[in-house]
């Protein structure tokens, strides 16, 4: 007991640094927490906007008439698992869908493919089926207001005990997003383990700092026969009962911010971006406990991070040269990287390099500025700046990693949403979709559709789907691809954004003097403009030229374009529809005369623009996530470094006092120490900023590639630079503000500040 007592008698002289310890280790927990709790709300978000815009059944009457509340009562009662999804169109609101929990508690039995989505919906557009029965009720007078319900059957198998009278269709309220979502949650990922990172280097700083100042206690209690051994485990024992005794309120607190940032943030925010969030998913608690406690025992007490940190602390000329080489190393690697191993490893190279670089570039900077001024207040300022580059490493490369995250974040994010954007507005371009009823001849409609004048030319298309077979230059057969045919090409297609293409692309194609291919394809078969690709289609294999490669986000098939002229009379066609968008004439003409022709009572017809809302409603949400994840990491590094450092200048106060000592008036020396700060800080931000440059370039265009065979286009935004370099001002600002206290506060002697080599002046 008196061994425990002696070891542990620094916190009984230092409180402040048990305090600032067990407020890191509940940060840190709370950063990761928040963290990986908003991850796993915008997979869950995700993976529920997946489910809600993929197609699925529905049951249908046989007569033509809608389905009502009585169908619904008479398929539950006959044993079929269907669940009612109501649609009504909200002035002010856009499209509201109403689901009923209850019903759906079926589908979470049958296969998981085939749920509609896992846990509760809270919020616009997803409301309970009550409330949007009760608008649409309320609206009956307004035109297009009434809602449009829909039977939605789980299980592929169900449809073989549907009574007499029904009858199964396709259902779906947008386009498949396939690999989009995969890719989102892969960047997040791999952005959470950094945050990880992050967490373990602001832990690791503070316990380095207390470390050093018990070095002195250390050395008299071997002095005095204590093994270093016994030492050690002591230290063990100690760091776990501070972490279980901190990890449990942190990861309590990082549920209750990221509660806060995805509800109560995202909801104020509503009004900017017309989208609620998700309610927050439940997740439980063991996996956050015992990552954490992983992480703080491994940032405190691993010996393999000690050279780590000694380095930082005092990197000299020779020893920066090997971080140097393995940062270029690692840059090579990340651009020639064939395999996301060797990617991810060409990650750690860079930031591990970037790490070691960045405080010894400042304290090299700022050594280099000092030998040349001639004010010795100038002089001392820079030298002080170096000896803060040193000492504060640890923290500071943990700014400058989360500064860097935030970048590359803001800009995936941001990526994202105008690419989901614009590849939604291709895919929906036109204002209806209309498909065509099994057996019906389109070939009817098209000679219909071409005879109305009021119909404005090219504002409609037919679409055939279907595949074919790539032969190669022998003559053998390849892989199997999507076959994309349409029929006029006009102007809802001719917008399309394209890679890379011939001189007039589109009209090359409506002349069928070629093809274009996708992005994926393009890849895998290295195929560029100007090539040619023999095709079978039928039974003949043709050969096309290709003359454009278009961007095909979120699918993971090849897939070619060609005009439907081009298809031979002995192409197997797998599905066809109509996409039209009517102009003056009335949709309900439209209607009814294909109906004529094709002798149906019902079809089967999509408002685009309701669809284009829905998606995009939904998937806002995982965004706004996302981003209050990259608020989260940001607010806590910036708090970190202010806690290091009002811990650190309280053991350099003596050093300040001496400016008021030699006579400096106490105003501009806290003008001397405000300067100091913000060099500081904006230091860091500037060196981030090339890193966040660089991993933006790495989550859009080397990381999709290889995970799945297309990239985004990269983007910088240097406006949110700007705000991120207000935000290094503030962090400065409040530093100073920190170092100012320490010219009102009495001064001790100096100590030993943050490294196990000891202090300097």
């Amino acid at each position: 007991m008196t061994l425990l007592a002696a070891l542990f008698s620094h916190y009984r002289r230092h409180p402040l640094q048990l305090l600032a310890l067990a407020t890191m280790i509940v940060l840190a927990t709370m950063l990761w927490t928040g963290v990986h709790h908003l991850t796993s709300q915008a997979r869950a978000s995700l993976d529920q906007s997946e489910s809600a815009v993929a197609e699925r059944q529905q049951v249908t009457r046989a007569d033509g008439e809608p389905v009502s509340v009585r169908d619904f009562v008479a398929l539950r009662r006959a044993g079929l698992c269907v669940m009612p999804w109501l649609e009504v169109a909200s002035p002010g609101a856009g499209r509201i869908v109403g689901v009923d929990p209850l019903a759906a508690a079926c589908f979470d039995r049958s296969a998981k493919d085939n749920e509609p989505w896992r846990g509760e919906l809270d919020g616009a557009p997803f409301v309970d089926i009550s409330e949007a029965a009760g608008l649409a009720i309320g609206q009956k007078g307004q035109k297009d207001s009434q809602g449009v319900l829909s039977l939605l059957l789980s299980g592929p198998d169900s449809g073989s005990a549907l009574p007499s009278g029904y009858r199964i269709a396709p259902f779906t309220v947008g386009p498949d997003t396939g690999e989009l979502g995969e890719s989102f949650l892969l960047n997040l990922d791999a952005l959470g383990m950094l945050v990880l990172l992050i967490s373990a280097l602001l832990l690791r700083s503070v316990y380095l700092l207390g470390l050093a100042q018990r070095r002195d206690s250390f050395a008299l209690l071997h002095r005095f026969g204590v093994p270093g051994r016994q030492i050690n485990r002591l230290l063990l024992l100690e760091i776990m009962v501070l972490a279980l005794v901190c990890i449990v309120p942190g990861v309590w607190l990082g549920r209750w911010l990221a509660t806060g940032l995805g509800s109560g943030f995202g909801r104020a925010l509503e009004g900017l971006f017309d989208t609620p969030l998700y309610a927050g998913q439940d997740g439980g608690w063991l996996v956050p406990v015992a990552t954490m406690l992983a992480v703080v025992l491994v940032a405190c007490l691993a010996d393999v991070l000690r050279p780590l940190a000694r380095r930082l602390s005092v990197a000299g000329r020779g020893q920066s040269l090997l971080p140097a080489l393995v940062l270029l190393a690692g840059i090579a690697l990340s651009v020639w990287a064939s395999a996301l191993a060797w990617l991810f490893v060409a990650v750690a190279m860079v930031f591990v390099a970037a790490g070691i670089l960045a405080p010894f570039l400042i304290a090299r900077l700022a050594d280099w500025r000092a030998g040349g001024e001639e004010d010795p207040l100038s002089r001392w300022r820079h030298r002080e700046l170096s000896v803060l580059a040193r000492r504060l490493a640890l923290p500071l490369v943990a700014l400058q990693f989360a500064m860097a995250m935030v970048l590359a974040v803001q800009a995936l994010v941001t990526t994202f949403e105008s690419t989901f954007d614009q590849w939604l507005v291709q895919r929906l371009e036109a204002d209806y979709y209309i498909e065509v009823p099994e057996g019906a001849d389109a070939s009817l409609a098209v000679d219909w559709l071409s005879g109305q004048q009021e119909l404005a030319a090219g504002l409609w298309h037919r679409v055939i789907r279907g595949q074919a077979t790539l032969m190669n230059s022998v003559g053998e057969s390849g892989p199997v691809v999507d076959v994309f045919a349409l029929g006029p090409i006009g102007p809802l297609v001719t917008g399309w954004q394209l890679f890379e293409s011939v001189g007039a692309p589109w009209q090359s194609l409506a002349e069928g003097q070629g093809l274009m291919v996708n992005e994926q394809l393009a890849r895998r078969q290295g195929v560029t403009v100007g090539d040619t690709l023999s095709l079978k289609l039928g039974h003949k294999a043709i050969d096309f030229p290709v003359l454009a490669v278009y961007p095909d986000y979120g699918r993971p098939a090849g897939e070619i374009l060609i005009p439907a002229s081009a298809l031979p009379t002995d192409f197997e066609t797998g599905f066809q529809s109509l996409s039209i968008s009517p102009g003056t004439l009335s949709m309900e003409t439209v209607t009814s005369g294909l109906k004529q022709i094709w002798d149906v009572e019902q079809l089967t017809v999509r408002d685009n623009r309701a669809i284009e809302s829905l998606a995009s409603a939904i998937f806002d949400q995982t965004f706004l996530l996302t981003r209050a994840m990259t608020v989260l990491t940001l607010i806590l590094a910036a708090i970190a470094l202010l806690l290091m450092g009002w811990v650190f200048f309280s053991t350099r106060a003596w050093y300040f006092r001496l400016l008021v000592v030699w006579g400096l008036p106490r105003r501009q020396a806290a003008t001397q120490l405000t300067r100091l700060s913000l060099s500081l800080t904006s230091a860091i931000a500037l060196l981030a900023l090339p890193l966040g440059v660089w991993l933006t370039w790495i989550l859009v265009h080397r990381i999709n590639p290889l995970a799945f065979g297309w990239s985004l286009p990269m983007a910088v935004y240097p406006r949110f630079w700007l705000e991120l370099g207000v935000l290094s001002v503030l962090v400065g600002l409040s530093i100073a503000v920190l170092m100012r206290r320490q010219l009102n506060s009495p001064a001790s002697a100096p100590e030993s500040a943050s490294a196990l080599s000891g202090g300097e002046r």
